[in-house]
């Protein structure tokens, strides 16, 4: 199991114990080591997929204990303990979390800064005490996305079939497919029984040819009108199609797919919303935060 930041605290601590300076990837290493960690626990991402969980705790682990001056910044990615952590140490401490920096007036001092009203309730926030503050922005975007895309997949379902037509040629010029949205709109354009059906471009320069089929539809798509699709492909001599709808697809319909010559990509509601706000369809951005961090280089005067 990952430990939680404050649990890393005091093994990082006393990894820096011995008065050298470390790099910070040596003391990951050597204390998922210690921890016992996985390969799979050592590789596992942050939501981000941007870095490791392991990583960023440490990370935090470090930055925490130098907030509260018992390590020190050498360097660019190197620390070393400083004599206020010698004495900690020499203390034999249990165990080293946030509430026992608090005796420290520097980490009073940064925690106060750093607190601000958050989106979760009370009781909610308990399940995420070990987590870091990265960690809790990336989990509250998550939440915050997930209701957005179940939001965007109700008005979908309320939009007119025309204007869903409309939708899904922007969302797959978007994505780079069809040249431009006149070509595109050109090519789909027939309408059909609460859908869309035609051929769009795969790339700009024509290369190929997609067959696409829409419905917004209400009732789980079964295998039966996948099959009536790949049916359709042949009668037009593609291998390449598109099935896109406002609900899901069975179970059957989804092993059905693989098992065919003709590629054939299932796209349910959930991952058209998914879609829409990943290509900025329909959505436009409220707030932006940004994380910053020091330019070591900035200050290098090697």
């Amino acid at each position: 199991m990952i430990p939680d930041y404050q649990n890393i605290m005091l093994p990082l601590l006393k990894y820096a114990g011995d008065k050298k300076e470390h790099h910070i990837r040596e003391a990951i290493d050597r204390l998922a080591d210690e921890f016992n960690l996985s390969e799979e626990e050592r590789k596992e991402l942050l939501p981000s997929g941007k870095q490791t969980i392991f990583d960023n705790r440490v990370g935090w682990a470090k930055t925490y204990l130098k907030k509260a001056a018992l390590l020190e910044t050498t360097k660019r990615a190197h620390f070393k303990i400083t004599d206020r952590g010698l004495q900690v140490l020499a203390e034999r401490p249990n165990k080293i979390n946030a509430k026992y920096l608090k005796q420290y007036h520097e980490f009073v001092k940064f925690i106060t800064i750093k607190d601000v009203k958050g989106e979760f309730e009370k009781d909610e926030l308990k399940n995420y005490e070990g987590s870091t503050p990265k960690e809790l922005i990336e989990i509250g975007c998550q939440k915050l996305q997930k209701e957005l895309s179940s939001e965007l997949l109700t008005c979908i379902k309320k939009c007119s079939p025309t204007f869903f037509e409309k939708l899904v040629v922007e969302l797959l010029v978007k994505m780079g497919y069809g040249g431009s949205r006149a070509d595109a709109g050109k090519a789909i354009g027939r309408i059909g029984d609460e859908g869309i059906d035609g051929t769009i471009k795969e790339d700009k320069l024509g290369l190929d040819i997609i067959y696409i089929q829409a419905k917004k539809w209400e009732d789980r798509v079964g295998r039966a009108e996948i099959q009536k699709f790949v049916g359709a492909l042949q009668g037009q001599r593609a291998r390449k199609g598109i099935f896109i709808t406002t609900s899901n697809f069975s179970k059957g319909a989804i092993d059905y797919v693989p098992k065919i010559v003709d590629k054939i990509i299932l796209i349910d509601g959930e991952k058209l919303a998914e879609l829409m706000i990943e290509h900025n369809v329909g959505i436009s951005k409220t707030d932006s935060y940004h994380i910053k961090k020091i330019d070591s280089d900035y200050f290098s005067e090697e």
